[in-house]
């Protein structure tokens, strides 16, 4: 997954970019009630959800510890760049007990390619060591245990959390749930830690897992970083940066 990057501003009718505190229709829509900002905000997911029924993690993995190291390797670096390199990982080193003996310059040869290769790999074997030396070589299943982990912070845990086992306990904020969740208004902070606070808040529990997922693939089709796609986008109704098409 792509690291995280500040919010994108509001967009102009023209499409520029526009600076920060001139939302327009967006200050307005900020001050709605709890009840409004819910009943929007549950629109734009079920929406999102209809749009992409299949939504879930674009990291290749077949169990938890291969999405862990995915995960990891995913900081900085785009999903497609992980998923060509971790099939040559997982094939060298299969399982925790192979990647905890590994030898990291073998390791830094492979995943070279997704950038901050020296610290990805002291994460990925010290992890993989913790998890054979303290969990009998299973990735653990609680947000407080994977916190103890080697290079993994609160969005690597709720992926895996999310993802491999489908345990809800956060919501993921990735470059693209950061932008989107500042455009739709779904929370005007800038902190990713914050922003997920926001939308726990905003959604139920149970959705907490989909809302992050369809976030991302609305991001990479549509609402892209540089030039959002506004004239295509299922919930320009209930976007402030799309006022201008109303």
């Amino acid at each position: 997954m792509e690291g995280i990057v500040p919010p994108h501003p509001t967009l102009s009718p023209r499409g520029e970019d526009k600076g920060e505190g001139d939302w327009g229709e967006g200050e307005r829509m900020a001050r709605e009630s709890k009840k409004s900002r819910r009943t929007r905000t549950s629109k734009i997911l079920r929406t999102l959800s209809r749009l992409y029924p299949e939504a879930g993690t674009a990291l290749r993995h077949e169990n938890p510890f291969q999405l862990l190291v995915a995960t990891i390797l995913s900081a900085q670096c785009t999903d497609e760049r992980v998923n060509t390199v971790t099939p040559v990982l997982f094939r060298k080193f299969p399982g925790p007990d192979e990647m905890a003996k590994a030898a990291p310059g073998e390791m830094e040869k492979i995943i070279k390619s997704t950038g901050f290769f020296r610290n990805k790999t002291k994460s990925v074997i010290g992890s993989s060591k913790a998890i054979v030396e303290r969990f009998g070589g299973k990735v653990p299943s609680t947000m407080e245990e994977l916190l103890t982990l080697p290079g993994v912070a609160r969005k690597t845990a709720n992926v895996v959390l999310g993802n491999g086992f489908g345990i809800a306990e956060g919501v993921v904020v990735d470059t693209h749930v950061h932008r989107l969740s500042n455009r739709l208004r779904l929370s005007t902070q800038k902190d990713p830690v914050k922003i997920e606070q926001d939308l726990m808040l905003l959604f139920p529990k149970k959705d907490w897992i989909k809302i992050a997922d369809v976030l991302v693939l609305h991001g990479r089709s549509i609402c892209k970083a540089r030039t959002p796609l506004c004239g295509k986008c299922a919930v320009r109704k209930d976007c402030p940066c799309a006022s201008h098409l109303r």
